[in-house]
């Protein structure tokens, strides 16, 4: 069995907008569960407008991407919005595939994403 290191997500907020920097993989279990959390925390105490960076991340699976879709609902509910940073590669596969990158915004900078708010 391969231990992988557990999910890392830091944020930083400029202007209104809280940033996301992800580090590892968001797949089903805890690193799902920690984004979850994380991210519900943040709107807790009234984010609204978020930009997640997925370029660290090197896989991600059907919970990883459930996360992100009930963050992007939790946030249009409120009035905010959820935008993607995802350049080529793996994961920005899976986002495709699932047709994700049509229903949440992404990008391949953060300046492109920040710009689209």
């Amino acid at each position: 069995m391969t231990l992988h290191p557990p999910l890392e997500v830091s944020a930083r907020e400029t202007g209104g907008i809280h940033y996301l920097q992800v580090h590892g993989r968001l797949t089903i279990g805890e690193p799902s569960e920690h984004l979850n959390d994380f991210t519900q925390n943040l709107l807790q105490r009234g984010a609204r407008k978020l930009v997640v960076n997925l370029n660290d991340i090197p896989q991600i699976d059907s919970s990883g991407i459930s996360a992100l879709v009930k963050l992007s609902i939790s946030l249009a509910r409120q009035g905010g919005g959820l935008h993607l940073v995802c350049g080529q590669g793996r994961v920005r596969d899976a986002l495709t595939v699932t047709r994700l990158v049509e229903a949440i915004p992404t990008f391949e900078s953060e300046a492109a994403a920040t710009a689209s708010f």
